[in-house]
């Protein structure tokens, strides 16, 4: 029998930047080509932030999620940002888009979990509701890859992409919508394989670290793609056993988009044709915590996601942390 719901998402919403940013790019200045970039990761193109910050992106999108589940920002008792390039290090992107939205009686707080930035956000935000502690929370994925990103570096430089996702979370009903399971984990021990060496409080940002460009992201993709793999395979198990369901009904497993490989690697584990996965990684790139709220809205707006749609969705990132969750649309 599958688990009873607590919580649903009533909306969703998504913003992207205004320009779009094709592979042939990177041809201009980087020892790289198309073809190079779609054997080996899936992506055709991203949006990169020009003028857009953060907020801005965060506002569009819970504007739409809350305009979809019929609230106001008055009805918000939360708001939960999952994002790893915040606008500022203080205050938390979380209160910028509270004021920015005037939800005058919600808490606001960022967290920071990389990739599953979201699905993270979504538990704590469940968490509340479940305790009584909130009725109505606005839970989001979003990132300005581009601001933390090496430009000239040829390996992490045409993966990212810049993006945001809202959701609004509220109480299920009785129709048996909402959120069945949501599975969490981290590995510390692995955090050297993807991270940003500087710009902390450890080694505060100056002169050097900015010559030596350490305040961008540092990856060593062989090693971050078989632990993902490994990861992601796993929470797909954990969060079908968790909400009493099987693979076999599952109607769409929505993946973390940051490479094709991996994509069709945790599908093939689960048991799910890639005729039932949502594949974006070619239109956005890896946006990290905005990822799967981007590639929910796309599969709600082509219909292959309904009311009532049994849902898989999994993701990896930098920590190590990884989340999984079945959702009944």
């Amino acid at each position: 029998m599958s688990a009873t719901p607590i919580v649903r998402i009533a909306g969703l919403g998504t913003a992207v930047p205004a320009r779009l940013v094709p592979n042939a790019e990177f041809e201009k200045y980087l020892d790289t080509s198309d073809q190079w970039i779609v054997e080996r990761t899936g992506i055709r193109q991203r949006y990169i932030a020009g003028a857009e910050t953060l907020t801005d992106l965060c506002e569009t999108a819970s504007r739409i999620a809350m305009s979809g589940a019929g609230v106001t920002p008055a009805d918000l008792d939360a708001i939960i940002l999952g994002t790893i390039s915040p606008d500022r290090r203080l205050p938390a992107t979380a209160c910028e888009l509270q004021a920015r939205l005037v939800a005058p009686n919600a808490a606001a707080f960022d967290i920071a979990a990389a990739c599953p930035g979201w699905i993270y956000a979504m538990a704590i935000g469940e968490g509340l509701i479940a305790s009584g502690r909130a009725r109505t929370v606005l839970a989001l994925g979003a990132e300005k890859l581009s601001s933390v990103t090496d430009m000239t570096d040829r390996s992490t430089a045409v993966l990212f992409g810049d993006g945001a996702g809202a959701s609004v979370l509220t109480p299920a009903g009785s129709d048996g919508r909402g959120i069945l399971s949501i599975i969490l984990g981290s590995d510390g021990n692995l955090a050297d394989l993807l991270y940003i060496p500087a710009g902390g409080s450890t080694e505060p940002v100056s002169e050097k670290v900015v010559r030596e460009r350490t305040h961008y992201i540092r990856m060593a993709g062989r090693e971050v793609f078989k632990a993902a793999v490994l990861a992601m395979a796993k929470a797909c198990d954990d969060a079908l056993a968790r909400a009493g369901v099987r693979a076999e009904d599952i109607d769409m497993l929505v993946p973390h988009q940051a490479n094709l490989r991996i994509i069709e690697s945790t599908a093939k584990h689960a048991g799910i044709p890639m005729s039932k996965v949502m594949v974006n990684v070619d239109r956005y790139g890896n946006t990290s915590a905005a990822s799967i709220p981007l590639a929910l809205a796309q599969g709600v707006e082509e219909g292959r996601i309904r009311p009532g749609s049994l849902l898989l969705l999994v993701t990896f990132g930098a920590g190590f942390t990884w989340g999984s969750a079945v959702i009944r649309w």
